[in-house]
């Protein structure tokens, strides 16, 4: 198994590399956008928390943002495209996406 470190720089333990691969990866539905195609990675916490992982870059691969890093801006400092977050709605409202109240209280 791949070794990793602590913030800190110290080696973590293999607890700690489970638990940080589970926290990035678990749960994480992919989402199209609706209105570029641009695919997605979501963890709905709850309603209203949302965590999303891009799988290339925002700049090369949305619309919205390729506009804003051609006028020299800062994808980084944007807020969640409009149209990507209007598709996450979208999708967690037609259950495409669980939500995580609704993960736990199935349990």
């Amino acid at each position: 198994m791949a070794g990793g470190t602590t913030t800190f720089g110290q080696a973590a333990c293999a607890e700690t590399l489970a638990e940080r691969r589970s926290f990035l990866a678990d749960g994480l539905t992919p989402v199209a956008c609706q209105s570029c195609g641009t695919e997605v990675l979501v963890r709905k916490h709850s309603r209203e928390h949302t965590s999303i992982q891009w799988t290339r870059d925002p700049a090369t691969a949305c619309p919205v943002y390729a506009e804003l890093a051609a006028e020299g801006g800062s994808t980084a400092l944007m807020n969640t495209c409009y149209r990507l977050v209007d598709s996450i709605a979208q999708a967690a409202k037609i259950g495409a996406v669980p939500i995580g109240d609704d993960e736990e209280s199935a349990s």
